[in-house]
């Protein structure tokens, strides 16, 4: 992750397996193979990771000898565009908190796929870019782990 945030390609992908796999749920970017994981960090992902004032909160970390979990609270005004995240959608300038979960495979001390979930719909209701009004979503989820686990 810090040669994510330091805009390092060469050396996020010497972090991987020769072909890894890397995808987003919430909304669908990622790359298969090393050309595909290189091309989205390139487009994607490299010098547009998040705006400057991220925050990232811990929740909980879960390890073993094959997989990383960190669940995690994500803070951040929408003042960039964020490849990733939030694919073709120009900044909205308004403050978001969401809940995070990657899920990171190891193979041989490098990182073999990253799985990252996410609940869009309730992002996407927080920037008013989805109106929630008759749908099951809640824009308030992540304050509501915090709560819960004592992280406020």
């Amino acid at each position: 992750m810090q040669a994510e945030l330091n805009a390092d390609l060469a050396s996020t992908l010497a972090t991987m397996v020769a072909e890894p796999h890397l995808l987003n749920l919430g909304s669908g970017t990622g790359g298969k193979g090393h050309a595909g994981v290189k091309e989205f960090y390139a487009t994607r992902l490299i010098g547009q990771f998040f705006p400057p004032d991220v925050e990232f909160i811990p929740i909980s970390r879960t390890v073993d000898g094959e997989r990383l979990v960190d669940e995690m609270v994500i803070r951040f005004t929408h003042t960039e565009t964020i490849g990733h995240l939030l694919p073709g959608v120009a900044p909205t300038g308004r403050r978001v908190e969401m809940a995070l979960v990657v899920i990171v495979g190891v193979s041989d001390g490098k990182v073999a796929y990253e799985h990252i979930y996410w609940d869009q719909a309730g992002l996407l209701a927080q920037l008013g870019l989805l109106d929630p009004a008759g749908l099951p979503i809640a824009s308030d989820t992540a304050a509501q782990l915090l709560a819960f686990t004592g992280k406020v």
